[in-house]
């Protein structure tokens, strides 16, 4: 079971901007996945939870509000999939993360 991310860190102007990523399932395995911020005043992560298919892909959009330019993070959990699972905030509730993958997040003036 494997996920990454592409590209694996974000850069957006402090001014506000958006930032578009894939997640990627390298395994023979669906699986869940749920998005966790260091900032949530200035970030807005879209989905924060989802699914991903064996071999597939999912578009994550990451956009910041205007604010003081700093680091910060995103970090991903993920986990197999509960094979009758079709409301994915429900199902994480039930799985123990398996993994996590972070993206460096940094605003710049």
């Amino acid at each position: 079971m494997s996920l990454t991310a592409d590209p694996p860190a974000c850069t957006v102007p402090a001014a506000g901007g958006a930032s578009t990523h894939k997640l990627v399932n390298g395994g023979a395995d669906k699986l869940i996945f749920k998005i966790k911020s260091s900032n949530n005043n200035e970030y807005r992560i879209t989905p924060v939870f989802g699914f991903i298919d064996p071999s597939g892909s999912k578009d994550i959009q990451i956009t910041r509000t205007a604010g003081a330019p700093k680091e910060d993070k995103l970090v991903i959990h993920f986990a197999n999939a509960p094979a009758d699972a079709t409301d994915a905030q429900a199902a994480f509730a039930s799985v123990t993360p398996a993994g996590t993958v972070t993206i460096p997040m940094s605003a710049t003036a």
